[in-house]
């Protein structure tokens, strides 16, 4: 639960996700639920010549077993809250 609660808090943010297939959609993050299945909006794709037909997606949602990465703006990342909330958590556990 330690990604989903944080991933929460990025609501709003623009986001890079690189899937499986090597595709990178970059856009504002939108939704996130348990399963970390990702709701975008104003995407655009980071290599846009090599997947051309892909200019035209605005809004995706993308299944989170099929995210390799997902690329945080910098000034999202707090890890001073990152490291307490893995502590709580690996007290819990």
């Amino acid at each position: 639960m330690l990604f989903y609660s944080y991933f929460k808090t990025l609501v709003g943010k623009h986001v890079v996700v690189e899937l499986k297939n090597d595709l990178a959609i970059g856009g504002t993050l939108v939704s996130v639920d348990q399963y970390l299945n990702i709701k975008l909006e104003n995407t655009g794709v980071v290599d846009a010549k090599r997947y051309p037909h892909m200019k035209s997606v605005r809004n995706c949602f993308i299944r989170g077993s099929v995210v390799r990465y997902v690329q945080l703006p910098s000034d999202a990342v707090d890890v001073d809250i990152l490291h307490d909330a893995t502590r709580r958590e690996a007290r819990g556990a």
